[in-house]
Formats: C-alpha cells, structure tokens, sequence
C-alpha cells in the first residue's frame, strides 16, 4: 500500500499546481465588422480569471498591430489610449466593450465582414509570472451606424 500513497499524494500536488495557476475564461467575444476602406476595428469580450493576473497580449493573423486600449473622458474629452496591460482581479469580470476597454485591431490587411470569424490568442500573466495562451475564434458582428468605431487616427495617445 505505501508504493500506492506516493504517487497519489504526486499526482495531487500536481493537481493542486495546475490549479493555482491563473484559469481565464472569455465570453462573448466578438469583433465590429468595418467598411472596405477601414484599417481598424475593435475586439469585445468578458475575462474572468480564478487567480490575480494581466492580459499582457493580443495577436490576430489580421494585423501585426494588436493593442489592448481604454477610452475614458479626460478634460470633458473622449479620450483612447494603448494600455500595457489589462489588470484581471480575481473572481471578477472584466468587460471589454464599445466605450471602455476594449482591443484594437489597426492596419487590418482586409475588410472584416459580418458573418467572419477572426482568431484571436489572447496571452495572460497570473502574479507569479507563469503565462497561460487562450485562443478565441471572434464572430464578426454587423456595423451599426450609432456604434461606428473610431478610426486610429482620431485618437489621442
């Protein structure tokens, strides 16, 4: 019996490693679909991690430039800015949406149409450093013209 017990009590350390390590969940992501002359459009999503951690970064095969951002009013003026990190507290859920913190495709190679799914690896860090990959197939959703996306260059850095 005692040969049984050490790989029992290895197996459920390493149970208990993989689960402190920062478990991330995404909901609903979605990207805008844009207009053919249109470099830039937005991903939307819901994160929610079991441990403190950061999305740290985003990539798409659509784009080199993919940033994570936050709009919010600064001198009475709407105002976008790249973020280095996105802080994910434990338990809670994050929303990534049109006017707060959202991520920003730019210098699309194509047009992203209703319809489309756009991959999305999503790369997060948890407060020991460890990092964890997520990848997300984004469903495209139509344009709406009270939700147009700024374009890139009409924000402020």
């Amino acid at each position: 019996m005692p040969s049984l017990i050490r790989p029992l009590a290895l197996a459920a350390a390493l149970l208990v490693v993989a689960s402190a390590h920062a478990q991330v969940t995404v909901k609903d992501a979605w990207v805008r679909a844009i207009v053919p002359q249109q470099k830039a459009t937005g991903a939307f999503m819901q994160l929610q991690s079991a441990q403190d951690a950061r999305l740290v970064s985003v990539s798409t095969p659509l784009t080199a430039s993919a940033e994570v951002h936050e709009m919010a009013l600064q001198d009475n003026v709407m105002r976008m800015r790249p973020m280095p990190a996105l802080d994910l507290p434990a338990g809670k859920t994050v929303e990534l949406r049109p006017g707060g913190y959202h991520v920003m495709l730019m210098d699309l190679k194509q047009q992203v149409k209703e319809g489309e799914t756009v991959p999305l690896t999503l790369v997060f860090e948890g407060k020991d450093g460890k990092r964890q990959t997520v990848q997300v197939q984004a469903p495209v959703r139509p344009l709406r013209p009270e939700a147009m996306p700024m374009q890139h260059g009409e924000h402020k850095h």
